[in-house]
């Protein structure tokens, strides 16, 4: 349900008794023909969310602000944006179009704005993953780019949520991607590996210390879990790997909870615990031998390590040249 003053514009105009230009969320009189970001900013989130509560979440404005900027932006046209319905907002036509127009080209401002702020110009590469994925999987990688490309200036970003970013901060991203499920908007996904698995892992220091594991219904009582918590639907759960691999299911007695994949699989490392890993993804650690598989049986990831490329971005040298060197 949205909040009661979302339902407080309406189709009919909204006329203000006075407005001070100098405001930060005041639209210009009618005889300028721009409105100022602000406002179009809090229009493009109200119209890409279809709730002013979550506009103003991720502007960091309270709903009220989002609303009256609204309402400024419609005074100022002079026609509705929004139709109120019992599910929430929807466009009118007039607001549909002009929402196209505001959010082309507030994306081009980001584009061009954050292109300008690169230390490095055209050269910079930046690069969005998670820091699992970064530290374990992009670093080992990375070297080989840097030599075959050694005039391009690398720049890593970790952020774990891929919702989060922000399209106009990096240039590509490199996660897991669960389709229909983790599609953050602006960006579309090709895969990295088309295929790969999920086992149980763990060090040879922890069998050492608790001998062979000999069947899957001794993880869930005699050893130690690494569980995800807070996850974004990407990762696949230890109740999820045992119910589709057929096998008994019950709580585990023992586990190590974390908010952070990369703080487990450091965990798992120094032989704490097991974790469910991508075997793709931790090859190298399989092929050293710090990490083994704790038991054979293993599952098709619902996820694949996928290259995120932001729609309608403009494609630099540096991302043309990634883009060709990690998707082969």
């Amino acid at each position: 349900m949205k909040h009661p003053a979302e339902a407080g514009i309406g189709a009919s105009r909204v006329m203000l008794r006075s407005r001070d230009p100098l405001a930060p969320d005041a639209c210009m009189p009618s005889h300028d023909p721009l409105p100022p970001l602000s406002c179009l900013r809090a229009f493009e989130a109200a119209a890409r969310h279809g709730s002013f509560t979550q506009a103003g979440s991720e502007l960091h404005l309270t709903q009220s602000a989002v609303s009256r900027q609204i309402k400024r932006l419609e005074s100022d046209l002079g026609r509705p944006l929004f139709e109120r319905h019992y599910d929430g907002l929807r466009l009118t036509p007039a607001g549909e179009h002009y929402f196209r127009v505001v959010q082309r080209l507030l994306r081009d401002l980001r584009d061009e704005t954050a292109r300008l702020r690169r230390r490095g110009d055209d050269r910079q590469l930046t690069l969005a993953s998670s820091p699992t994925i970064a530290s374990i999987w992009l670093a080992r990688q990375l070297p080989d780019f840097q030599r075959a490309h050694p005039d391009i200036e690398i720049r890593v970003l970790t952020v774990e949520d891929p919702h989060r970013l922000d399209l106009a901060e990096f240039d590509l991203g490199i996660y897991y991607h669960v389709q229909n499920e983790v599609d953050p908007p602006g960006v579309y996904a090709d895969a990295i590996f088309e295929q790969e698995s999920v086992a149980a892992v763990c060090s040879p220091v922890y069998l050492e210390r608790h001998g062979q594991i000999l069947d899957p219904a001794a993880l869930l009582t005699r050893h130690t879990l690494m569980v995800v918590e807070d996850h974004y639907h990407d990762w696949l759960t230890w109740e999820l790997w045992f119910r589709e691999l057929g096998l008994a299911w019950q709580p585990p007695t023992h586990t190590l909870r974390a908010n952070s994949f990369q703080l487990l699989m450091n965990a798992t490392l120094a032989g704490q615990g097991i974790t469910l890993g991508w075997m793709r993804l931790l090859a190298a650690e399989l092929d050293q031998g710090t990490l083994v598989q704790a038991l054979p049986q293993t599952l098709p990831s619902r996820g694949r390590l996928s290259l995120f490329t932001p729609e309608h971005r403009h494609l630099t040298e540096p991302m043309r040249a990634f883009r060709e060197w990690v998707l082969r």
